[in-house]
């Protein structure tokens, strides 16, 4: 088949159609906008604790890193959260940050997928505990990795701050 051919030909070609995106089924590569500034998605970990299961997307602009956070409980919860510097070597029954005392609010174990940058935790279990201010209004979150404890500082988000503009498929 010639160039002209081609050109005029009535072959439609077909498209992929892309899967409409959600905060429960974003994948690496979307695009991710919150708080007016546009995030790439890098990465993404599947935590399941038994039944239960919620999902934490690296997003990535520029350097600036942000964790998206998103799980259906009996509602849709949805936060941001940035890793912060605060030793710790155990899960304590309260944490002091900037201030603020935070209480634990659930403990657990899961086991984690890990796409994208994060694909070197696929496979791995995680001991984690989430921490609540008096407030209600902020959250940490610490997730052991090895020997090591990663503390994250957040906040809940309502689904309307944000808007995906999917990658790919």
């Amino acid at each position: 088949m010639g160039f002209f051919s081609k050109l005029f030909s009535n072959k439609k070609t077909e498209t992929p159609e892309v899967k409409e995106r959600t905060v429960l089924n974003i994948q690496v590569g979307d695009i991710v906008t919150f708080d007016l500034v546009d995030y790439e998605v890098v990465g993404k970990i599947t935590y399941r604790d038994g039944s239960y299961e919620w999902y934490s997307y690296q997003l990535l602009e520029g350097t600036n890193i942000k964790w998206l956070s998103a799980e259906m409980d009996d509602v849709l919860e949805l936060g941001i959260y940035e890793t912060i510097k605060l030793p710790q070597d155990s899960f304590p029954k309260q944490i002091e940050y900037e201030g603020t005392t935070y209480h634990k609010d659930e403990e657990g174990e899961a086991y984690v997928t890990g796409e994208g940058r994060s694909q070197n935790i696929n496979g791995r279990t995680t001991r984690y505990a989430e921490y609540i201010s008096n407030d209600e209004e902020t959250y940490l979150s610490l997730e052991s990795w090895g020997s090591e404890i990663e503390v994250s500082y957040g906040y809940d988000i309502e689904a309307y701050e944000i808007k995906i503009i999917a990658g790919s498929k």
